[in-house]
């Protein structure tokens, strides 16, 4: 069993709960718009990280990262990519590829939208944790913890950082 913590959006902004809510986390795994080298050489210096990098990383963030990772965790089959939409509105660079390379979890950020929804058309797990930074529309800044065990996901966590 594998505990991953989720976060995505923190456009450069750093906040020490990051590490102590990731603490009991196995691997973090960031679904883009990191937004500084700091940020994201704290977080691989926290724990085994995966990651890709968003529409507003810059070419230092984008030589280290690629734009789509997909890896095997736990016996699961994980896309992550930070532009990607949400069920039934599947964005049209990843549409053809979840249709036709179906994950097992698809994981994006990019909308600052908090949502964990099953996509019962592609028998696949959604997720995207929302935003973590200070910058967008967001109201409420969040992150993701949960399990993967042979391939299931479960207790998952949303966790909300107010201030």
């Amino acid at each position: 069993m594998k505990r991953i913590g989720l976060i995505s959006d923190t456009h450069g902004y750093w906040d020490e709960r990051y590490l102590t809510y990731f603490e009991p986390c196995d691997e973090i795994w960031h679904a883009g718009d990191i937004g500084s080298m700091e940020v994201l050489e704290k977080l691989q210096a926290f724990r085994p990280f995966r990651g890709v990098y968003g529409n507003i990383d810059g070419q230092d963030i984008r030589k280290l990262l690629p734009k789509t990772n997909r890896f095997t965790v736990e016996g699961a089959d994980i896309l992550l990519k930070h532009i990607g939409g949400y069920p039934g509105r599947w964005d049209p660079s990843i549409k053809s590829t979840l249709y036709t390379q179906t994950p097992n979890l698809f994981v994006c950020g990019h909308s600052h939208i908090l949502k964990v929804k099953y996509d019962f058309t592609l028998n696949m797990m959604h997720m995207n944790p929302g935003a973590a930074g200070k910058y967008g529309i967001h109201a409420v800044r969040t992150l993701i913890r949960f399990s993967i065990n042979k391939g299931v996901f479960s207790d998952l966590e949303v966790i909300e950082l107010n201030e």
